[in-house]
């Protein structure tokens, strides 16, 4: 199975920018879709972005406009620009490959296994 690392996180104020960055320990990441999934407390996981393995993206709508999936399959790494950050993305932040139809309600995790994950603050 893919392991993924995920970092980047930290604590920044309301409008701030963080950067996340997964890396995949599979060679074959290039073929595969990926995604970020953030954890709030009390809250089940959802999907937040996804990118396709031809480089097709989809969003959540909360996060349209202000987040941007991408990748590089040269390093196995795929990354989460998150600009004008607001408290209610305080989370935790993961990635994995997906599976199903390409739309944020289609796609799920090909399997259960989840890396640490990388804490994202947003407060004042």
């Amino acid at each position: 199975q893919v392991q993924f690392v995920e970092s980047g996180g930290g604590l920044v104020q309301p409008g701030g920018s963080l950067r996340l960055s997964c890396v995949a320990s599979e060679s074959l990441f290039s073929t595969y879709t990926v995604g970020w999934y953030r954890q709030a407390p009390r809250k089940q996981r959802e999907l937040v972005a996804a990118i396709h393995s031809g480089g097709i993206t989809t969003y959540r709508d909360s996060v349209k406009g202000r987040f941007t999936i991408s990748r590089d399959n040269a390093k196995n790494t795929v990354y989460l620009q998150m600009n004008s950050l607001k408290p209610e993305d305080t989370a935790v932040y993961y990635c994995n490959d997906l599976i199903g139809h390409f739309s944020i309600a289609g796609l799920r995790p090909r399997d259960d296994y989840w890396g640490q994950g990388t804490q994202v603050s947003v407060s004042s």
